[in-house]
């Protein structure tokens, strides 16, 4: 198999302080964000960076200290991200859609020491701040719209608080950070429901991205609307990450609205627009896309979730991209493990998730012993090389389950992978449904649930719904007399998760399906939902 070119930029340095200034140097005063009409030059970006990173060595931020950023997509974020980095710190993002109580447990286990957030965040959760010992500052950032909140601990004052730091002790701090240094920790659940935070470092981050940039042919020419999240992978990393990396101009776009979208594309002749495929399916179905011009679009990457040949094909002659591609990728992994290539057919790009990068190698291996299975067997999915994270921040056991003695990752996917290496992902070991592009793991529905009261059992799945690809239903066993209805589970379950682990579909039955061992046959529960579908409780 022909080896992808690593990067058209072999000087790149491997850490994030190194690079953004290596970005200004090759970059300069080209657009590096557009936002709200406001331009920032890759050379005004690496000052913010450095001005954002003095003061965080100001405040005491120091090489492995934890910072979180609880925000939607917007320019601070990214100034922010970097600047904590810059002085050693561990970016901590936090999905601007978890319940307050659910990003208290982040923060707390994250011994998170500062916390980055809008009025709005800070405003809904007012108790967040309280009994969490590591939190020493809480620093709000902009927000259009909102009225002037704590002008002391607002992001302009949080700025101003390196401006007299010592010049050599900062770039001492600065110089120390080290490639192989954990950049962030971005988190995930598991089949337990317990988020897990996984670290990867500036080196991984920095050679993933330079190698998926290559695949797709991000360039500098290319106007990148972010909408996925800078909270997840596909945001940040896949996102102004990879932007950075090759000089395109970062769109960051806080909320998905489709017209918003399409005045955005004929606006700023928008020619990268990533997302799940979810996002091109409402654009298709709008019948005002006609009224904008959408004729700069030029590249797609989607994934996260199974993807109709006929929407890639509908991408590039309804929509005009030129290029679209597909990947498949696990937090654990920096985000990516195979991605297609432009020059596949419309049939690869949508029933394969593509062939690994350069420098991983992915088998199908039998789950118990690890062995590679012929091609064309399903196994799970086991992925090695330099893209596989560090670990699970303070969960040892947790890492050694995931990682194995010769350095395997063992995904807890099954898929497929043919004679050419190009993988299709047929199942999920972990029972994971993903709805539009959010991961969501019954576990953790499952183990709310049982926290309400009038429910007996109860066992969730992810059943297909267009446009979000999948949607939760839970099958639950009522104790003798319960008056439980849908409603009171819906509203349950949005008091104590994340609007997206809500589950879509309540189905009220008196057993569920066990197995000789008394364990709840999902496969028997998937038949069914298939069968209800057209009358499940909603």
């Amino acid at each position: 198999m022909l080896l992808e070119p690593s990067s058209s930029f072999p000087d790149m340095p491997l850490t994030l302080p190194r690079l953004f200034g290596w970005a200004a140097q090759h970059y300069g005063q080209k657009v590096a964000i557009r936002e709200a009409g406001q331009d920032i030059s890759y050379q005004q970006l690496n000052d913010l960076r450095r001005q954002a990173a003095k003061a965080f060595f100001a405040i005491g931020v120091a090489h492995g200290d934890r910072v979180a950023i609880w925000a939607p997509n917007m320019a601070e974020w990214i100034v922010a991200a970097a600047g904590l980095q810059s002085v050693g710190a561990i970016l901590v993002p936090l999905n601007t859609r978890l319940q307050e109580k659910e990003a208290a447990d982040i923060l707390s286990r994250a011994g998170v020491k500062v916390l980055l957030t809008t009025a709005e965040f800070e405003s809904a959760a007012p108790s967040l701040l309280k009994n969490l010992d590591n939190l020493h500052h809480c620093i709000l950032l902009p927000q259009a719209g909102a009225s002037a909140a704590d002008e002391s601990r607002s992001w302009q004052a949080f700025l101003k608080l390196g401006e007299q730091l010592d010049d050599a002790k900062f770039i001492a701090a600065e110089r120390a950070v080290n490639p192989h240094d954990s950049a962030d920790m971005l988190f995930t659940s598991g089949t337990t429901g317990k988020a897990k935070g996984v670290l990867c470092s500036h080196e991984q981050n920095i050679r993933v991205f330079q190698s998926w940039s290559a695949i797709v042919g991000l360039s500098a020419d290319d106007n990148y609307l972010i909408i996925n999240p800078f909270f997840h992978s596909f945001g940040y990393k896949a996102g102004w990450l990879a932007a950075i990396i090759c000089g395109a101009t970062i769109l960051p776009m806080a909320k998905f609205d489709k017209k918003s979208v399409m005045e955005a594309i004929q606006r700023d002749k928008v020619t990268m627009l990533p997302g799940a495929p979810s996002l091109y399916e409402m654009l298709l179905a709008d019948d005002s896309r006609h009224e904008y011009d959408l004729s700069s679009l030029r590249l797609g990457v989607t994934g996260a979730a199974s993807v109709p040949v006929q929407l890639v094909r509908d991408m590039r002659d309804k929509l005009g991209f030129k290029t679209v591609v597909t990947a498949y990728g696990l937090t654990e992994s920096t985000g990516v493990v195979t991605i297609c290539r432009p020059d596949d057919d419309a049939e690869t790009i949508a029933s394969t998730s593509g062939r690994a990068i350069e420098g991983v190698e992915v088998k199908c291996a039998d789950p118990k012993t690890g062995v590679e299975l012929e091609r064309g067997c399903e196994g799970e999915v086991w992925v090695r090389g330099y893209n596989v994270m560090q670990g699970y921040f303070d969960m040892p056991e947790a890492t050694a389950e995931a990682i194995t003695p010769d350095a395997w990752l063992k995904t807890g996917d099954i898929g497929v992978m043919d004679a050419q290496g190009y993988l299709k992902i047929t199942d999920r070991l972990k029972d994971m449904y993903i709805m539009n592009g959010e991961n969501v793991y019954p576990a953790e529905v499952e183990k709310a649930l049982y926290g309400l009261e009038g429910v007996a059992q109860v066992a969730v799945i992810g059943v297909p719904k267009a446009p979000q690809g999948e949607v939760g239903m839970a099958f639950i066993v009522p104790k003798p007399n319960s008056l439980l209805d849908a409603a009171a589970v819906r509203d349950y379950c949005a008091a104590q998760l994340a609007a997206y682990k809500v589950p879509f579909y309540t189905e009220f039955v008196e057993a569920l399906p066990l197995n000789a061992s008394g364990k709840v046959l999902k496969t028997e529960l998937k038949k069914i939902a298939l069968e209800k579908l057209g009358t499940a409780s909603t």
